[in-house]
């Protein structure tokens, strides 16, 4: 029996229509548009401002654009993920809610939470329902409204997160897809990047709320060190791994520092237009990076172009997966 791989057939992102510019944040802290360029390369972020709205109304939009553009029906979808930081509550899962408002009734859906490399996570989980027959359709979604744990008091962080949402359709394939993926964790990382408190091991009362604690807090300097290394390493050792040529090759990084992507590149000997980059236009929006990044440069890929996706978050997480892209631009 020839193997089966499990292929990205269509992708597709929403990002909300409100901008937050850099001049904008210039006006709410001590910040200068230069100081955020200069040290992240994001020069606006999109914002769902609506407070009713949560990470599942930044994946609806995604979901049936692409259910649309693939001329699938809800009802053939088997399954669905939603990897997020910013679930709308903690339960139901998110990708329950989404599935409901998109009509998907034949599916199951759960969450997956891995920060910042989620898309990565939850790709590698998917492929083995694909990989095994279990399913033959899934929607993997990254959606997170990171300004609802964004302090925009804070000059260190809030310049650096946006909102949005981006899904990936699985599907079987004999010959393009997933090959491989190298995933890691180290949980003592997690006192560098982490929101304290609206846990079991600190729910939330007045105290918590009057302290702040329901803000994503990062240690700068110390996260930006080990996303260097860590992106670079694991994406050069799958380069290594499968002997993929530097010029043919296409590098999807997670979107949460251009100094950081630039690092990757160099040390994979890529030249920066095999870099899909958008960190510019939308910030860090966690999970929904990667698919953003797909979505926005479809065009430019073709069938069989070998893909390197990589991400680092909090947790410590991080990881890589490479696979061969199934289909041409429509």
């Amino acid at each position: 029996m020839k193997k089966m791989y499990a292929a990205i057939t269509g992708v597709e992102a929403y990002t909300p229509p409100d901008i937050l510019t850099n001049a904008d944040l210039e006006r709410m802290v001590d910040t200068t548009d230069e100081w955020i360029v200069t040290r992240t390369g994001i020069r606006e972020r999109h914002i769902l401002k609506d407070p009713t709205k949560g990470s599942s109304d930044l994946a609806v939009p995604a979901v049936k654009k692409l259910l649309a553009k693939k001329g699938i029906s809800p009802d053939e979808i088997d399954m669905v993920i939603c990897a997020t930081a910013t679930p709308d509550m903690l339960f139901p899962a998110t990708a329950n809610i989404i599935s409901d408002k998109c009509g998907i009734r034949n599916a199951f859906s759960f969450d997956l939470l891995a920060a910042c490399s989620g898309f990565v996570y939850m790709l590698t989980v998917a492929s083995k329902f694909i990989e095994t027959g279990t399913c033959k359709k899934i929607l993997c979604i990254g959606a997170d409204k990171m300004s609802t744990i964004t302090d925009y008091t804070d000059r260190n962080t809030c310049p650096l997160f946006g909102d949005a949402a981006g899904v990936a359709l699985l599907e079987p394939n004999e010959e393009y897809g997933i090959q491989d993926h190298l995933l890691h964790t180290d949980g003592s990382g997690r006192k560098h990047l982490y929101m304290k408190a609206g846990g079991s091991a600190r729910p939330a009362s007045h105290e918590t709320v009057d302290a702040k604690e329901h803000y994503i807090y990062q240690d700068g300097q110390t996260v930006f060190k080990m996303a260097v290394s860590k992106m670079a390493d694991i994406s050069f050792e799958m380069m290594e791994k499968h002997n993929l040529p530097a010029d043919k090759l296409w590098l999807v990084p997670h979107q949460a520092n251009l100094r950081i992507i630039e690092a990757v590149a160099r040390r994979m000997g890529l030249d920066p237009a095999r870099v899909l980059i958008n960190i510019q236009k939308y910030g860090n929006t966690t999970t929904a990076t990667i698919p953003l990044a797909l979505t926005e440069f479809e065009g430019q890929l073709r069938k069989g172009d070998p893909v390197i996706l990589a991400a680092f978050g909090g947790g410590f997480t991080w990881g890589s997966v490479y696979l061969t892209w199934a289909y041409d631009p429509v």
